[in-house]
C-alpha cells in the first residue's frame, strides 16, 4: 500500500495531519474523557444534555445509561442482540443508544416518522429483538409487527417522563391527538418506566465492553434499487469521527453547547449533533422536532455555541422573525452538510450572522452515512468559492475516473473516493453491495466511493459537482427515485411512474411523481389519494409525493428507460418561466 497525496496538509494550521483515537468502544470514550476532564473542567459535574430545560450532568447521565441498560438486559438483550430506536431527540433515545453499547447490543436508528412498511423491513432486516418508540407512534409500531414472524418487544417512552416539574403535568394538556393507552392484554408491550423498574433484577453488567472494530450502530441508507441497505458503523468509526470534528472545528468543545436539532436517526445528528459532543465534554441541546416558529425562541434562550444542520435549517434562519436585535455573540461554529449550500445562500447567512454580532461564517462540510456523515470541511479561516473544503485528519481522498477506478489529475472531475478511520464496516448482510461500495485501488488501500462527481484542485480543496446516481435530497435526508416509484407501481391501477426533485423554496427539493395509469383507467382525484395514502404506510414523509401528475405516456431514452432528465428540465424550464412572469 502507498500513502495517498494529501495536498491539503498546509492548510490545517495548527490541527495535527493524525490523531490518537480511542482504542474501545463509545461508551468508555465518553466515560474517559470525563475522568481525564475532572481536574481542569468539572467532568462529571459538566451538564450532558439540557432537554426542555431539565439538565442532566454527566454523573446523572451514565447512571441512567447503566439503569437503562440493566433494564435491556432483564428483557433478554444481551451482546450483539439489536434493538430499533424509533425516536426524536429525546432523552430516553440517548440513555438507550448508549445503554445497547455498554452491555455490547447493537441500536438500529431510524426515523419516527417511517411508514409501516419501512418498520417492518428494517426491524426484520437488522433482525431486531426490541423497538423503542414514542407513545405518539406505537400503535404505528404494532401494526408493523403484525407480519413479522418472530416476537419483538415494544418498549413505549412518553415525552413528558423526560419533562422538568411542571411542564410534565401540563404537558398532556398540549397534545392535541391523546397516544392510545397501553394494550393491556400484549404482553410484548411495556412503558419506559416499568421497563426501567426491571432493571432492579439484574445485579450487574459485563465487565467486557465491546472493541473497536465491532459493530457500535446501524444507520440506514436508501438503496439505488428501491432496497435500503442498513450500515454498520464500529465503535472506531464513531469514535474517530468525535475527534476528528472537535480537531477540524478550530476551537476546544469542552464545556460548550451543541445545538442537537439534526435527529439521532441521521448520521449527522447522531455523530456529530451528539456523540461528538459527549466526547467532548460539551453539552447536548436536544431539540425533539425542529419548527420554524421555535427556533429563534430556543437559539435565543439556550445560546448555543455549536450550530450544525442542513441548508434548510439555515434558509430558515433567514426567514425566523424571532432574532430581530439579536446578539449571537455566543456562537463559536456553524457548520452545515447534508446538501450542497449554494453560493448565494453562504452569503445571505454570513451576513445574517455579521449583522447580528456573531463573528464566525457558516462552515460547509461533505460527507456520506458511509463514513458516518462528514469526513471534508471548510477550514476555520480559509474559504474557497464553491469548495466543500478539505478532509479531515487522517482522512483521504481521492478523484478517480468512474470506468476503472484510477485516479485523476487535478481539475478533472471525476467520482469522489475517500478513506481513513470512519469508514464504514460495510452493509448489513450485503457483501456484493459492500463491495461494489468499498473497492481496492491500484495504490493497495480500500476506498469508499460515494456515487458523487467532483474535482481536487492542487491544494487539495474539493468541488462537489453532482450525483452520480440518481438522489432527491428534501431539507437534507436522502430520497431515492427508485423507492417513490417502486411503490407507486405497486398500486393496482398504475402502469409506470417517475419521481424527480423539483426545487423548492423551503426544503431546498421536494418529490414530484409523474404517473401512468393502466388502460382504461381514468385520471381522478379519487385515484390520486389512493396513491398517496399507498405511499403513506410504505415510504416516509421526506419521500412522500407533494405533487402527482398523470400523463398518458413518460418520455424514454434511445434504449427505452424513461427520461426523468427531460421531465427534470420541463419543470426547471415552467419555474424559470413563472418567475419571469412575476
Amino acid at each position: 500500500m502507498t500513502t495517498p497525496k494529501a495536498p491539503w496538509l498546509k492548510y490545517f494550521g495548527d490541527i495535527p495531519a493524525t490523531l490518537e483515537y480511542p482504542q474501545g468502544s463509545m461508551y468508555e470514550a465518553i466515560k474517559n474523557g470525563c475522568e481525564n476532564n475532572i481536574n481542569n473542567n468539572g467532568g462529571f459535574k459538566n451538564t450532558a444534555y439540557v432537554f426542555q430545560g431539565k439538565k442532566t450532568n454527566y454523573h446523572e447521565f451514565f447512571n441512567k445509561i447503566d439503569t437503562t441498560a440493566k433494564a435491556f438486559k432483564a428483557i433478554g438483550i444481551g451482546k450483539g442482540d439489536k434493538v430499533t430506536i424509533c425516536m426524536p431527540n429525546a432523552p430516553q433515545g440517548v440513555d438507550a443508544f448508549y445503554a445497547l453499547n455498554r452491555i455490547s447490543a447493537v441500536p438500529a436508528m431510524i426515523h419516527p416518522l417511517s411508514a409501516e412498511g419501512e418498520i417492518k423491513f428494517y426491524v426484520t432486516n437488522s433482525n431486531s429483538k426490541a423497538v423503542l418508540v414514542l407513545d405518539m407512534f406505537y400503535e404505528k409500531v404494532l401494526r408493523a409487527l403484525e407480519d413479522v414472524e418472530y416476537p419483538v418487544k415494544v418498549i413505549v417512552a412518553r415525552i413528558q417522563d423526560a419533562l422538568p416539574f411542571p411542564l410534565n403535568m401540563l404537558y398532556p394538556l398540549t397534545v392535541k391527538e391523546k397516544p392510545a393507552p397501553l394494550p393491556a392484554d400484549n404482553g410484548n408491550v411495556i412503558g419506559w418506566n416499568e421497563f426501567i423498574a426491571g432493571a432492579k433484577t439484574v445485579k450487574s453488567l459485563p465487565e467486557e465492553f465491546p472493541g473497536k472494530d465491532d459493530t457500535a450502530v446501524i444507520l440506514f441508507s436508501g438503496g439505488t434499487t428501491g432496497v435500503s441497505k442498513g450500515i454498520e458503523l464500529t465503535n472506531m468509526n464513531m469514535n474517530a469521527l468525535g475527534y476528528e470534528v472537535q480537531a477540524g472545528a478550530g476551537f476546544t468543545m469542552t464545556g460548550l453547547r451543541m445545538f442537537s436539532v439534526m435527529p439521532l436517526f441521521h448520521g449527522f445528528g447522531l455523530g456529530v449533533g451528539v456523540h461528538t459532543a459527549l466526547t467532548a465534554g460539551a453539552t447536548c441541546i436536544l431539540i425533539p422536532r425542529f419548527t420554524i416558529k421555535t427556533y429563534a425562541k430556543d437559539v435565543l434562550k439556550y445560546k448555543p455555541n455549536v450550530i450544525v444542520g442542513v441548508p434548510t435549517l439555515f434558509e430558515a434562519l433567514l426567514r425566523s422573525d424571532g432574532f430581530a436585535n439579536a446578539d449571537l455573540s455566543f456562537l463559536k461554529g456553524v457548520f452545515c452538510g447534508g446538501d450542497s449550500l449554494s453560493v448565494e445562500l453562504k452569503k445571505k447567512v454570513d451576513a445574517f450572522l455579521k449583522e447580528h454580532k456573531s463573528t464566525v461564517q457558516i462552515r460547509e462540510g461533505y460527507g456520506t452515512t458511509e463514513c458516518v456523515t462528514a469526513s471534508c470541511l471548510t477550514p476555520f479561516d480559509y474559504f474557497r468559492e464553491g469548495s466543500i473544503g478539505i478532509p479531515f485528519p487522517d482522512i483521504y481522498y481521492q478523484i478517480v475516473d468512474p470506468k476503472n477506478d484510477t485516479e485523476v489529475p487535478y481539475g478533472t472531475e471525476g467520482e469522489i473516493c475517500s478513506m481513513g478511520p470512519t469508514v464504514m464496516k460495510g452493509y448489513l448482510d450485503n457483501a456484493a453491495e459492500t463491495a461494489s461500495t468499498l473497492r481496492r485501488h491500484a495504490d493497495g488501500n480500500l476506498w469508499l466511493h460515494t456515487g458523487d462527481l467532483g474535482t481536487m484542485d492542487e491544494d487539495g480543496f474539493i468541488y462537489y459537482k453532482q450525483r452520480l446516481k440518481r438522489l432527491i435530497v428534501v431539507s437534507g435526508f436522502n430520497v431515492y427515485p427508485s423507492q417513490v416509484e417502486n411503490t407507486i407501481d405497486a398500486h393496482p391501477d398504475v402502469l409506470l411512474s417517475c419521481a424527480i426533485g423539483v426545487p423548492d423554496p423551503y426544503k431546498m427539493h421536494k418529490v414530484k411523481a409523474f404517473v401512468v395509469l393502466r388502460p382504461g383507467v381514468e385520471p381522478s382525484d379519487k385515484i390520486k389519494e389512493e396513491i398517496l395514502e399507498h405511499c403513506r404506510k410504505n415510504i416516509s414523509k421526506h419521500a412522500m409525493p407533494r405533487e402527482i401528475e398523470f400523463r398518458t405516456e413518460l418520455p424514454k431514452t434511445l434504449v427505452g428507460k424513461v427520461a426523468y432528465r427531460q421531465l427534470e428540465e420541463e419543470e426547471e424550464a415552467k419555474i424559470k418561466a413563472q418567475e419571469e412572469n412575476q
